[in-house]
């Protein structure tokens, strides 16, 4: 394959699976508005490294283990449902029944937490490394790199969206997250 035409078609393919993490980077932002650096990266960092290994897994398995695939495909909008409505009714939960003394604080969103996002929001790039069966392995590493790197500049693009959000939606920014995550879960399942 053309390496410009594969580059590019991994550019447009990263951003569209990034939507889902660039939103739930919205979330997770407006439950902390004055996020560091550190963390805003680390949360990029992560969705990219799933955004990564996702397609890559799922072009293994399809050249692979077609059959294992198949029986699991009918599961991952249930799956990816599942663990952002999970994620976002916390984020309610845990914006409407904090303490008074504890709202000036802020939320940081944990590892395990953040792994189980990166997840949710990378199971669509697993069926979409199923578009790679004519890819070498060399072609697969370097679309898998492209996507990675088109999702951590969206993620940190909503990263700064919701942090600003936050400051005008403050009283209201966890349940907004939450909403937000239950959203997309359903859009996923949908979709």
């Amino acid at each position: 394959m053309n390496i410009s035409v594969l580059i590019a078609q991994s550019a447009l393919l990263g951003v569209g699976l990034a939507m889902d993490a660039f939103c739930v980077s919205i979330a997770n932002s407006l439950a902390n508005p004055r996020m560091d650096m550190f963390h805003r990266n680390l949360i990029a960092i992560t969705f990219g490294v799933f955004q990564f290994l996702m397609p890559l897994a799922g072009w293994y398995l399809v050249t692979s283990l077609l059959h294992v695939f198949n029986a699991l495909q009918n599961y991952i909008p249930w799956i990816s449902m599942s663990v952002l409505w999970f994620l976002g009714v916390k984020m309610i939960i845990d914006g409407r029944y904090k303490k008074k003394e504890e709202s000036k604080k802020e939320v940081i969103v944990s590892f395990p937490m953040l792994l189980m996002q990166g997840v949710a929001t990378s199971i669509d790039a697993l069926s979409a490394g199923l578009t790679f069966t004519e890819y070498s392995l060399k072609e697969v590493l370097i679309s898998c790199s492209i996507i990675a790197v088109v999702t951590y500049i969206i993620c940190m693009i909503g990263l700064i969206i919701g942090s600003k959000a936050a400051t005008k939606l403050s009283k209201y920014a966890s349940a907004l997250g939450g909403a937000i995550l239950i959203f997309i879960g359903a859009w996923t399942f949908l979709g």
